[in-house]
Parts: C-alpha cells; structure tokens; sequence
C-alpha cells in the first residue's frame, strides 16, 4: 500500500516571526501599573474616624427625683452648652446618664460632669455644684457620725442637732469661717470645698460630734483660719 504525501503548507498557516518595538510594548510596563494604582489610591476619600464615646450612669436617690425636676434645666444647659457633652434622665432605671460626643473638646469635661451630677443628688445646690465645672481644686468628702463616734438612739440625735445648731446657725457659721459648703443628709455628712478648707471643716465637725460646746469650736475654729489666710 503507498502512503500518500500531503502538503502541511497548505493546512498550517505560516509562522513569521515578528520582531518586538520599542513602540508596541513599553519597557517600563510594572512601573507604570504600579503609578496607575498609586494615583487611585490617592483619589480615593480619606475614611472617618469613629470616636468612641463614653457613658457615666448616675443612681437618683428617691429623695432627690423633685429637686432633680424642678433644676433639671439648669443642669441640662450646664452640662450641654458648657461641657459639650450629653445627659438625659432614665425614666425606667431611675439614673442619669452623662455621655461625651464628637464636640466634647476633652474627656476629662465628662468626669466633671459627673462630680458636678453627684454633687447635686448629694444636697448641694445647683450654684453651689457649678462651682465643681469652673474650678479644679473643688472636692467633696463624705463621712459618717459612726466614723467618728458610735452613737445610737438619742444619742445620734442630739449629734445632728449640735451640727445643725439652732436654726442652722452652727452649720452656716462652720460654712462661713472655712469657706465650703456642708449638708447634713441623716447620718451622712457632705463637704464641698478646696482641700484644706474641707480638712479644716471636718475637724470641726468632729469636734462637735465628740461633745465640745460650739463657743469652743468656734474660737478654736476662727483662730485657725486667720493663721491661714495670714499664710502662717
């Protein structure tokens, strides 16, 4: 059988080599993709960020729901105009909540918020408590008449009498000689003041609580503050 011959020519097309050109394809061809995507990288927005805000929650004594009412303003335009931060009242587990937000310039605003809310629920005035937003050096101490003698009965009540005094007198004198602000809450006994003034204060009160007659505690009292303010 003969093997029949068949020209690939005619089938196959003819490869013709084709020299490469500057022209067609670029030398630099990575280095130009690599540009490309650096100036879509920098077309492309800037993302945000997302500040993490803080809350404060703050109990309300049921004693202190009508005052909290009736300031409520008050301590609302403080907190917001003053501070830039956020405060509302919940209803349900009776507290306020403080909150910062993208406006509060510093965080510390939120912690004097807070001392500023709790001064208030603790009996402080409004006016008084606004002191806490403006200065630095203002601080409350809390303490009990047990802290600094047992007492029951009778006995705790005549103690509170003698802080109060007749008519407030001795708590308003105690104010006024040691410049600070004191509330008297049952057994509990709060202080807003400057750190010595405060120190200077609860050893009067103490003083008081231990059975010393007020016209001592006063002298020894008044002494004690014109040796300060001299700076002695």
């Amino acid at each position: 059988m003969e093997e029949e011959y068949i020209a690939t020519e005619y089938i196959l097309p003819e490869k013709v080599a084709k020299k490469r050109s500057a022209i067609d394809e670029p030398e630099f061809r990575v280095e130009g993709s690599i540009e490309i995507a650096g100036s879509n990288q920098s077309l492309q927005a800037p993302k945000a960020k997302r500040i993490k805000s803080e809350t404060r929650k703050i109990a309300v004594p049921p004693h202190r729901y009508s005052a909290l009412k009736e300031n409520w303003m008050k301590i609302f335009t403080a907190i917001v105009d003053n501070m830039k931060l956020q405060i509302r009242f919940n209803t349900r587990l009776r507290q306020v909540e403080i909150r910062s937000s993208s406006e509060t310039p510093d965080l510390s605003n939120l912690e004097k918020g807070v001392d500023f809310v709790k001064a208030f629920l603790c009996g402080f005035d409004a006016d008084d408590a606004l002191a806490l937003l403006r200065l630095d050096d203002l601080f409350i101490e809390t303490f009990e008449i047990k802290d600094v003698k047992t007492l029951r009965g009778d006995h705790m009540s005549r103690a509170i009498g003698r802080l109060a005094g007749k008519g407030g007198r001795t708590k308003f004198t105690i104010e006024n000689v040691t410049k600070t602000r004191i509330v008297l809450a049952d057994s509990k006994i709060h202080i807003l003041g400057a750190y010595q003034s405060i120190q200077l204060a609860r050893r009067a009160i103490c003083n008081l609580i231990l059975g010393s007659p007020p016209s001592k505690v006063y002298s020894n009292l008044r002494s004690v503050a014109g040796r300060i303010s001299e700076g002695i």
